[in-house]
C-alpha cells in the first residue's frame, strides 16, 4: 500500500477536551487559537480577522479502526460506515472543519466555530471558496 506522509503545520489551543467537545464547531464551540509553527508563519502572513477557513486536521484521539459508527453516538440509531458520518473515528482520522478568523497576533489566528480539542495537530488552511477570487 502507498503511504502519503503528512506533518503538522500547527496545532489547536482550545479549553475543550474529549468530554467537553461539541459534535460540530456550530454547536457551541468556544473560541479557539490555531498556532502555526515557526516554519510555517510566512505560509499565515495574509491571513486577517473575518477570513473564513476550512481547517484540515488529524483527530489524534480518534480510534482508526472503527469502519462504522451509530451516528452522533445514538444507539437508537442504525450503524453506518463511517464514510457516510461525521465521525472523528475512521481509518483516516482527517478533521474538516469551517472557521473564521476573529483576530490575528502574529501567526496565531483566534478562532470561531472550532470544535477540535486542545492539542490537535492542523494539517492545513484554506479559504473557504467564493473568497479566493477576492485576493
Amino acid at each position: 500500500m502507498t503511504t502519503y506522509p503528512v506533518r503538522p503545520v500547527g496545532r489547536v489551543e482550545s479549553p475543550l477536551d474529549l468530554t467537553t467537545a461539541p459534535k460540530q464547531g456550530d454547536e457551541g464551540a468556544p473560541p479557539a487559537r490555531v498556532v502555526f509553527d515557526p516554519e510555517f508563519h510566512a505560509a499565515a502572513a495574509d491571513l486577517r480577522p473575518g477570513d473564513r477557513l476550512v481547517l484540515l486536521t488529524w483527530l489524534h484521539a480518534a480510534d482508526r479502526g472503527v469502519q462504522a459508527v451509530h451516528p452522533r453516538g445514538d444507539r437508537d440509531r442504525p450503524r453506518q460506515g463511517v464514510f457516510s458520518t461525521r465521525s472523528p473515528d475512521r481509518p483516516n482520522p482527517i478533521g474538516l472543519h469551517t472557521v473564521t478568523v476573529t483576530a490575528v497576533d502574529g501567526a496565531t489566528l483566534t478562532v470561531s466555530g472550532l470544535e477540535a480539542v486542545d492539542g490537535t495537530p492542523v494539517l492545513d488552511a484554506k479559504p473557504v471558496l467564493g473568497e479566493v477570487a477576492e485576493r
